[in-house]
C-alpha cells in the first residue's frame, strides 16, 4: 500500500486538510473571491500528496493590496494567487519579477523566497494549454481579445506568438485597447484595435476565429454580453475565461460555435503555480477531478 493509498484509507478520505504549527499557508489574493475554485482544486492536491500546505482565499479590497502584500511576509505566507483586480497593481510592491511579468505588465503568483517576493504569470500558458488540450489551434488565425486587463495582457503574449493577427477591444476606453496595442507590439507586430464601429460590424466578425472574454462580463447574473452574440456563426471559436457557463457561452452555443469555458486555464495556471511554490510536478488529474466535483468545499480539520 503506498502513501496515497494509506491517506485515502485515514480521515482525510473525508477530504479533511490537516492543519498544525508546520502547516504552510498559500492563497488568493483578489476581490471579489467567493465564486473562487482555487481553494478545493488546491487542497486537494496536498491531500493527495501529503503536503503540510493549506490554501486560503483572501477577500482583498484594491484600497487594502498594500496591507495585504506586506502580510505575505509578516504571516510567512508560502506565495499567493493574484487575480483581478489586482494583477497589474500587485507589481510595484514586488522585489523580482519573472522576463515575462516583466514584458507583459502583470502577475497572477507569488512566490515568498524567504522574505523576497518574486512575481510570476502562468495565466498565459495556462490558457495555451487549455486551448491545446482542447484541441483549438491559433496558428494562422485571426483572433480577438475582449478586455485590456492582467489576463487579456497575459493571453496577448502567447497568442501573438502564433496569430496571423489579434484585435484588442475595450468596452469603455479605446485608450487602453490602444496601450496594449503598442504593448504587444513587441511580440510581433501583428496587434490592432477594434473600435466600437468593428464590434458591430458582421463584416467584421465574418474575418474572425476565436472571440476570447477577457473581462469579468457573465461573472454576476444579469451582466451584459460582452460580445454582440448575434454576429457569432458557426465559424468562430468563442472562449470565456470565467470558469462556469455564461450567457455568451450559452448564446454562441446555441448559434452553432465551438466553445470553451475558463476550467481548463484555471486548472493549468494552477497547476504552473503549484509547482513554483511547492517545487513539486503535480498530478493534473487530481486538480481536474476537485474541479469536475465542481468545487465542493474541504472540510479544514
Amino acid at each position: 500500500m503506498d502513501a496515497a493509498d494509506e491517506r485515502a484509507r485515514s480521515g482525510d478520505e473525508a477530504g479533511c486538510v490537516r492543519i498544525g504549527g508546520s502547516t504552510r499557508v498559500v492563497g488568493l489574493f483578489g476581490y471579489p473571491v467567493a465564486h473562487t475554485l482555487s481553494p478545493a482544486m488546491h487542497n486537494a492536491l496536498f491531500r493527495h500528496l501529503g503536503l503540510d500546505y493549506c490554501y486560503v482565499a483572501f477577500s482583498v479590497p484594491p484600497d487594502k493590496l498594500c496591507d495585504a502584500v506586506k502580510g505575505i511576509t509578516a504571516f510567512t505566507l508560502a506565495g499567493v494567487n493574484i487575480t483581478v483586480p489586482h494583477k497589474e497593481n500587485i507589481i510595484p510592491f514586488l522585489d523580482e519579477v519573472s522576463e515575462e511579468v516583466a514584458f507583459i505588465g502583470a502577475a497572477n503568483t507569488v512566490r515568498n523566497d524567504e522574505g523576497r517576493l518574486i512575481g510570476y504569470n502562468t495565466d498565459g500558458r495556462g490558457f495555451q494549454r487549455a486551448l491545446c488540450e482542447a484541441g483549438i489551434g491559433v496558428e494562422g488565425k485571426r483572433v480577438l481579445i475582449v478586455g485590456t486587463g492582467g489576463a487579456a495582457r497575459a493571453i496577448g503574449y502567447y497568442v501573438c506568438r502564433e496569430a496571423s493577427a489579434v484585435y484588442l477591444h475595450h468596452l469603455k476606453s479605446l485608450r487602453k485597447a490602444e496601450a496594449l496595442k503598442g504593448h504587444l507590439d513587441g511580440v510581433r507586430g501583428n496587434a490592432f484595435v477594434a473600435d466600437a464601429g468593428a464590434m458591430a460590424s458582421r463584416e467584421f466578425f465574418s474575418g474572425i476565429d476565436i472571440v476570447i472574454n477577457a473581462t469579468p462580463l457573465g461573472l454576476q447574473p444579469g451582466d451584459p454580453s460582452p460580445v454582440d452574440t448575434a454576429l457569432l456563426t458557426g465559424r468562430h471559436t468563442v472562449c470565456d475565461l470565467i470558469y462556469h457557463e455564461t450567457p455568451l457561452l450559452r448564446a454562441a452555443s446555441s448559434r452553432g460555435c465551438t466553445t470553451l469555458d475558463g476550467l481548463g486555464m484555471l486548472l493549468w495556471q494552477g497547476a504552473f503555480a503549484f509547482e513554483i511554490w511547492t517545487g513539486v510536478h503535480p498530478p493534473v488529474e487530481v486538480m481536474r477531478e476537485a474541479l469536475r466535483r465542481g468545487g465542493k468545499y474541504l472540510e479544514l480539520a
